[in-house]
C-alpha cells in the first residue's frame, strides 16, 4: 500500500467514526495512529465520556471480528484466553478460544480485574500469541486491544503494572465536549444511536497492508537522535524514578511515522515528534512519590524536556530536487 493510500484509508475511517463521535479530531487521529502502527490504546477518563462508544465506532468501521469483555474482580485469565475442555462426544480435550481471539478487543474497565488476569494480556499484546497448557495459539491479524479505565474510582480497582502500561502505544483522555459539541451530541442521539447504522468501510486486509507499509516514511538520522534524546532525558530527570524504555522509543518512532502520513507527508518533521511525545511516553514514566499525586505531572515534565532538547534543523528533512534525501 502506498503512503497516499494509507492517508486515504485513515481519512475515510475518520469520517465514518465522526458520524457517531462529535468532534475529537485529535483523539481519532491517535486511535488511527495506534491501529496503523499495530499498537494498543488505553482510554482513560471519567464515566460517560464516550470511551466505549469510540472503541465500538472504530470496530464497526472495520470488517473485522470484535469482542468486548467487561473486566471484573472475579474475571479469570481463562475467561479471557480460553480453555481446554473435555469433549465427551469426541472423547478428547478440545480448545475453546476466549474473546482474546478477535481482531479488535475492547477491555472495558481493565483496572477492575486482578493483576493475575491483567497479566494474561501481556503475552497477547506484545507477541500476538497466547500459551495455554503448554500449547501456543497465534492470535488473529490485525490484533488491537482498546482498554478503558476510570481514573477517579479507586475502590475495587487494581492499578495497571508498569510492564503492562509499557505495552500500550498511547494513552488517551477523551475530555469534556465543548458547549457546541454538547448540543450536537444531544441532537445526534435524540432519536436513535447512530452507532447502529454505521457502515463498514475497510477490510482486515486493508489494515494489514497499511501496517506493513507505514515504515516507508522517511526519518532522518538527526530526528532519530532527537527521539533518543527525549527518551534518554526521561531517564535522567530529577523527578522521574523510571524513564521511558527502549520499547518506548520504538513506539514513538512508529507513531510519528504514521502521524506524518496523516499530515500528508512521506517524511517526519520535529513537530510530529512533539505531537506524539506526550501520548506515547507520559503513561510510561514513573515519578517520585513527592510528585506522584500531581495531576498530569508527566505531561508537564515532557513539555519541559521538549523545550530543553535542541530541535534538529529541517534543512535535511525534505527531498532534494532530484528526489534524493538531503
Amino acid at each position: 500500500m502506498e503512503i497516499s493510500q494509507i492517508k486515504n484509508f485513515a481519512e475515510k475511517m475518520k469520517a465514518n467514526i465522526q458520524e457517531v463521535i462529535v468532534g475529537k479530531d485529535e483523539i481519532i487521529d491517535l486511535l488511527t495512529v495506534a491501529l496503523v502502527s499495530s499498537g494498543h490504546v488505553l482510554l482513560e477518563d471519567m464515566p460517560g465520556m464516550g470511551k466505549t462508544l469510540l472503541a465500538k465506532s472504530l470496530a464497526k468501521s472495520l470488517n473485522c471480528t470484535f469482542k468486548r469483555i467487561q473486566f471484573t474482580p472475579d474475571l479469570l485469565p481463562s475467561d479471557l484466553t480460553g480453555i481446554n475442555y473435555f469433549n465427551q462426544k469426541k472423547g478428547d480435550f478440545e480448545f475453546r478460544p476466549g474473546p482474546i481471539f478477535s481482531n479488535i478487543l475492547l477491555a472495558d474497565e481493565i483496572n477492575r480485574a486482578t493483576p493475575r488476569t491483567q497479566s494474561a494480556l501481556l503475552e497477547c499484546m506484545e507477541e500476538r500469541q497466547v500459551s495455554i497448557d503448554g500449547e501456543t495459539h497465534t492470535l488473529a491479524s490485525p490484533f488491537m486491544v482498546i482498554a478503558t479505565q476510570n481514573p477517579v474510582e479507586i475502590q475495587g480497582t487494581f492499578p495497571l503494572p508498569e510492564a503492562q502500561l509499557d505495552r500500550f502505544l498511547v494513552k488517551i483522555r477523551m475530555g469534556y465536549p465543548s458547549s457546541e459539541e454538547g448540543v450536537e451530541v444531544l441532537k445526534r442521539f435524540r432519536e436513535q444511536n447512530p452507532l447502529d447504522n454505521m457502515r463498514k468501510i475497510a477490510e482486515a486486509n486493508e489494515v494489514k497492508d497499511a501496517q506493513a507499509s507505514f515504515s516507508k516514511v522517511y526519518v532522518s538520522d538527526d530526528l532519530l537522535r532527537y527521539i533518543l534524546g527525549i527518551v534518554e532525558k526521561t531517564r535522567n530527570h530529577q523527578e522521574i524514578v523510571l524513564g521511558a524504555s527502549p520499547r518506548a522509543s520504538q513506539a514513538l518512532l512508529k507513531a510519528v511515522q504514521v502521524f506524518a502520513i496523516l499530515k500528508g507527508r512521506d517524511f517526519v518533521v520535529p513537530d510530529d515528534i512533539k505531537a506524539m511525545a506526550k501520548p506515547v511516553l507520559s503513561h510510561r514514566l514513573i515519578l517520585k512519590s513527592s510528585f506522584q499525586m500531581k495531576e498530569r505531572r508527566q505531561e508537564s515534565i515532557l513539555d519541559q524536556i521538549l523545550k530543553e532538547i535542541p530541535v534538529p534543523s529541517e534543512d535535511k528533512l525534505v527531498k532534494g530536487s532530484e528526489g534524493e534525501w538531503l
